[in-house]
């Protein structure tokens, strides 16, 4: 991973993410939501380990309580990481 860490970065590694999850790459859109991608609590566990190790954004799994959406959700990464 590159050591510039911008909003494309983001969305690029959340999006491979969701795909080893199992999520389907053209299911990935802006409004999405979590529940149609069958992304769930323990997944988002996961999710936010990886982008705190591999990108460094210090994000929790309490942050993205609120989260429906995969926008929202990279806005909450990007938020974490001083983008927004």
């Amino acid at each position: 991973m590159s050591d510039v860490i911008d909003r494309t970065a983001i969305a690029t590694f959340v999006t491979d993410a969701l795909i080893e999850l199992g999520v389907d790459r053209s299911d990935i859109v802006a409004d999405a939501a979590l529940d149609d991608l069958e992304v769930d609590s323990l997944d988002m566990v996961e999710l936010s380990q990886s982008i705190k190790r591999e990108l460094g954004v210090p994000v929790k799994p309490k942050d993205f309580d609120d989260v429906e959406t995969f926008e929202q959700l990279l806005n909450v990464c990007c938020t974490r990481a001083g983008l927004a």
